[in-house]
């Protein structure tokens, strides 16, 4: 039998489901994961590795391997989508009143929306030397790093239950989730998705995350905002898809192929994940579904996520 436990982390709770005699060695192991990259990629903490990478004022920081690799695979990922996916936003999302941990934000904030003249590119100035593990950024330029970090979190954790003998576990990081193994039985494990009664999809292996506009919104200077924005803008996108789900080989990979899909709207977003080879589901504002590319199909309603 399957069993799950949680804990919070990352400014939201994190689901371990594993056989039940191993659950709750699996969520102790899955927390001290999650407890370490946090220290390191939080921005809401002033004495985080990224806190002081972002405080550095230019100059070069020497860093931990954890936070080296997720500024490396932020970057690529800014790359491969010409700038859709920009890690280098953490200082617009705080004047825009994202500043704190998700939790204490307040919903109503004074004060006129902040706004980007053209698209800031910053990712292309990030400097990263592999021999001596240290990075640079651009004077006054911030990494905002919760999503893929989230995302990559999810993916170590999965890794090292599987390493340590947890076969099958999931673990699921408010929606950026990643299976090993197949439940009691055999067969994909049966995913919820959407709103409410969740309709499950079929995951063989890999990962699954979704972007989407119902939840992380605040008001500033009675003007809603979200924490999804627009790089070419520094808006808080507003087009007429309301959440994107999709499935990847990672959730890392997941997590960073939704936004992108998400922001780009919804014919873009399509060409993407085509373009990319994921498949996905997009939920318009209206109701409507999308589905892209071999999207698993759906089974029954329920699920472990």
């Amino acid at each position: 039998m399957l069993a799950r436990r949680s804990f919070h982390a990352m400014g939201t709770t994190v689901w371990v489901v594993a056989r039940s005699r191993q659950v709750e060695w699996a969520r102790v192991r899955a927390q001290h994961v999650f407890e370490t990259w946090e220290s390191r990629l939080s921005r809401f903490r002033p004495q985080s590795e990224l806190s002081r990478l972002n405080g550095a004022g230019g100059r070069p920081v020497r860093v931990s391997r954890e936070l080296f690799e997720v500024v490396f695979q932020a970057v690529r990922a800014a790359q491969a989508t010409q700038g859709r996916f920009d890690p280098t936003l953490g200082r617009h999302l705080a004047q825009l009143g994202y500043d704190r941990s998700w939790e204490i934000v307040p919903p109503e904030q004074a004060g006129p929306v902040p706004l980007i003249d053209r698209p800031s590119h910053n990712w292309q100035a990030v400097e990263m030397a592999w021999d001596t593990g240290t990075i640079r950024l651009p004077r006054g330029v911030w990494l905002d790093l919760g999503g893929i970090g989230k995302g990559m979190a999810v993916d170590a954790a999965v890794t090292d239950l599987k390493a340590a003998g947890v076969d099958p576990v999931m673990v699921n990081a408010g929606g950026d989730l990643a299976v090993s193994g197949h439940p009691p039985g055999g067969g994909p494990w049966p995913i919820g998705i959407g709103n409410e009664p969740y309709a499950a999809i079929n995951l063989d292996t890999g990962g699954l995350a979704t972007s989407g506009l119902a939840r992380r919104q605040w008001v500033r200077g009675g003007v809603r905002c979200h924490h999804l924005i627009d790089p070419a803008t520094g808006v808080s996108v507003n087009n007429s898809l309301f959440r994107v789900t999709v499935a990847a080989p990672t959730a890392m990979q997941a997590d960073v192929a939704a936004k992108v899909a998400l922001i780009s709207g919804p014919e873009a977003g399509k060409r993407f994940l085509l373009e990319v080879g994921l498949s996905g589901e997009m939920e318009w504002k209206d109701g409507t579904l999308d589905v892209v590319g071999r999207w698993p199909e759906e089974r029954q309603t329920g699920g472990f996520a």
